[in-house]
């Protein structure tokens, strides 16, 4: 499930470092509604495919430009790392933390780059939220389509930084993204380090494939 095409458009695909936005941004993205901020991070990234294609499925660089500017401002990025590594996280050294990310960034943009160019208007439904003060965890529900058309439920939580709304984790059909991977590694992690995980990542394997294979890491 978690190879799902439309997920990596929408979500994981995305560059890990980010600058903070001017006071008067990220005031405004307080007053929004989180469900609001998935809807026009899709919109972006949706008007800027519609305009030129062809252009981005002949360019992949252009689709990770894309993404850097639509989706990324939205993720907290490092808090979502930090989940998938676990306990991990913490005895890795600063280096290997940022070499985690930027490898798993990496490795999802090249497997399923393809895929963001095919994201379409009608692959995508937000559902309102209303978040009341007390909830720091809201729930954003979307539902996706599939290629053959079946939707799947493809949820967001969400909490709220200085800089607004991020998303740090998502479910599909009852999935979660942070778990599942957070798993996939962790076997490979304890039997080999966190190196070996990274040198796969870096290598161009796809994150599912991590922790399935005992061997040499190679």
């Amino acid at each position: 499930m978690r190879s799902f095409p439309s997920l990596i458009a929408a979500f994981v695909a995305a560059a890990w470092l980010i600058q903070a936005p001017a006071p008067a941004a990220a005031a405004q993205s307080a007053a929004e509604q989180p469900s609001q901020v998935v809807q026009e991070a899709a919109d972006g990234l949706l008007k800027a495919l519609d305009a030129n294609r062809q252009e981005y499925r002949n360019n992949p660089a252009k689709v990770q430009a894309l993404v850097d500017q639509y989706i990324l401002p939205h993720i907290d990025t490092q808090f979502a790392a930090q989940l998938v590594l676990g306990r991990y996280w913490k005895t890795a050294t600063p280096q290997q933390r940022q070499r985690f990310i930027n490898a798993f960034y990496h490795s999802m943009l090249n497997n399923y780059g393809a895929a963001i160019v095919e994201f379409t208007s009608n692959t995508l439904k937000v559902f309102p939220t209303h978040v009341s003060a007390s909830d720091q965890n809201p729930e954003v529900r979307t539902q996706m389509a599939r290629s053959s058309g079946a939707p799947v439920s493809v949820n967001y939580y969400m909490h709220m930084t200085p800089q607004g709304w991020k998303a740090w984790d998502v479910v599909i059909d009852g999935v979660s993204y942070v778990k599942s991977y957070r798993e996939d590694f962790g076997s490979q992690i304890a039997q080999q380090g966190i190196d070996a995980v990274i040198n796969r990542l870096e290598k161009g394997e796809k994150p599912a494939q991590i922790g399935k294979t005992t061997g040499s890491g190679s």
